[in-house]
């Protein structure tokens, strides 16, 4: 009789014929990305020792919320360590660096048993390595758990996992909430960000609902996150929580909205704590967590869940202090390595990024990003630039000391950002996502040698045109993943705009999408 325990966030503990595997487990006290993520609802009551005596701990990819040092170094001897095998080694270096326990990397698409009584686990990377997300699709006794985490899958993969599993996904869980530091970090007025807050929400539901709507799973549970913050310093950006215009919507209200819009599926939304048989759907609710109330007193929720973790939010600032003198020598130094990463990037990139840190050891400063190279200088003041980023020195050097990656930070929200045309450069955020040549290398791979001559026939506002079935961005199909609509392709896979006419990406700085008018 397999059975699942929701740990929060997006972390699961299944049992199975006395086999004990953990998935995704997000615990740390000093929560995630830099401090400042933290789990929501808490989870802390529940009994950490005994959820990691385990065979087997599975974790989708490297983002904070998922990867978990804080639980790893608390493994058993006896536990398997299992991660996706991604184009770069970013992931598996990441978890060699804390963890002494064997690890071993998933193959896309290969099932790797676990046990001996024929279950097994399957890594299912997103279609383009621009992102290393993997859902986790799980066969425990026959009964199937597609968990998607936070990885945007297409439809086709989708029903290639439910053919995989036997024709059956008894348990999707699917991600709902969302992981941007846009809007939040912009410098927006207020009513424009909650429009494009709720905007991005509805986005994001509407593609789970396709994503469910084409697989048909038993049961469908909204997943993997929101966070919240207990930074002092952070504490203003929980608007994100609130239900009728925040960015972040919780599993509750993402489970109504998705009932209201697909009723014959059967969905449920978990709280740490809660279990699943898979065997009758049957829920078990914990006694703990039943007692929160997504909106009755989140207020005071938060403070008092921020006046518990103070102590271990101190500790953690103290252990990133002011840096030394030398930031802007590093700074310079550390870009102009990453100008040798990839010629292909900086083409596209190919703009002035200045950036300003606050404290002692910063100033303002310029990354001049062109095809020829990159450069580091100095600012001047009374000149403009298309894109600033305002970060403290103290987490610039998280970053530069490598404790941290850039999409931490650009996460933990503890940046302000300003945009001027307000486009989204995508491969500006790759690259310094990644800062790393092969992984560079292998998204460049992708999109210079995609065939691009799958075609589909759309309409809008009586005239149909020719486009290109994959979106040019990460290859999510437009044929089940798009509205079509005043002129433009939405994608609901990552929200970019293409006008029909022109095949122009209208919000971000990416390839056209392929498009010709077929009549009025």
């Amino acid at each position: 009789m397999p059975r699942i325990t929701f740990l929060g966030h997006a972390g699961m503990a299944c049992e199975v014929d006395g086999l004990r595997i953990l998935v995704d487990p997000w615990f740390s006290p000093t929560g995630a990305f830099l401090g400042s993520w933290f789990q929501y609802p808490r989870n802390d009551h529940l009994d950490l020792e005994r959820l990691v005596d385990v065979d087997y701990l599975v974790m989708s990819h490297e983002h904070g919320d998922h990867f978990d040092p804080w639980v790893i170094e608390r493994l058993p001897p006896r536990t398997r360590v299992l991660i996706p095998k991604y184009p770069a080694p970013i992931f598996r270096e990441l978890v060699a660096g804390v963890c002494p326990n064997p690890v071993t990397e998933l193959e896309p698409w290969e099932k790797y048993s676990i046990g001996g009584s024929g279950s097994w686990v399957m890594a299912i990377p997103e279609p383009s390595p621009r992102y290393h997300d993997a859902a986790l699709l799980f066969s425990l006794d026959g009964r199937t758990v597609l968990h998607c985490n936070d990885a945007m899958l297409t439809a086709e993969q989708a029903r290639r996992a439910k053919y995989l599993g036997g024709g059956r996904i008894d348990l999707m869980a699917i991600q709902t909430s969302g992981a941007s530091w846009h809007p939040m970090c912009y410098s927006y007025g207020p009513d424009q960000m909650r429009q494009i807050a709720m905007e991005k929400r509805v986005a994001k539901l509407r593609g789970v609902q396709r994503l469910v709507r084409a697989t048909n799973p038993e049961l469908a549970v909204p997943f993997a996150g929101p966070p919240c913050f207990l930074d002092p310093e952070l504490f203003q950006h929980n608007w994100v929580l609130q239900r009728e215009d925040g960015a972040f919507i919780d599993a509750e209200a993402a489970a109504a909205w998705l009932r209201e819009h697909l009723p014959r599926q059967l969905w449920s939304d978990f709280r740490p704590g809660d279990t699943v048989d898979l065997s009758t759907l049957a829920i078990t609710r914990d006694p703990i967590s039943a007692k929160f109330d997504y909106e009755d007193g989140r207020e005071e929720y938060l403070r008092r869940y921020a006046r518990d973790r103070a102590e271990a939010i101190g500790l953690f600032k103290q252990a990133h202090p002011q840096p030394a003198d030398d930031l802007f020598e590093r700074f310079r130094a550390h870009f102009i390595h990453l100008g040798t990463l990839n010629a292909y990037f900086l083409e596209r990139i190919d703009m002035t990024v200045r950036f300003a840190v606050t404290g002692d050891a910063g100033g303002l400063w310029d990354v001049r990003m062109r095809p020829e190279g990159v450069d580091v200088v100095h600012a001047d003041p009374s000149t403009s630039v298309p894109y600033q980023i305002t970060v403290g020195d103290r987490w610039l050097e998280a970053v530069l000391a490598e404790r941290a990656g850039w999409e931490d930070l650009f996460l933990s929200l503890r940046v302000s950002l300003d945009r001027d045309p307000d486009v989204h450069n995508s491969y500006l955020i790759t690259f310094l996502k990644f800062a790393d040549a092969t992984a560079l290398d292998a998204v460049e791979a992708y999109e210079t040698g995609r065939d691009e001559s799958d075609r589909i026939v759309v309409e809008d506002g009586g005239r149909k045109y020719e486009i290109a079935r994959y979106c040019p961005h990460a290859g999510a199909d437009l044929s089940i993943g798009a509205i079509v609509e005043d002129g433009k392709v939405k994608c609901l896979g990552h929200n970019l705009e293409f006008d029909l006419e022109t095949g122009a990406c209208l919000n971000a700085r990416c390839n056209p999408l392929p498009t010709m008018r077929l009549s009025d």
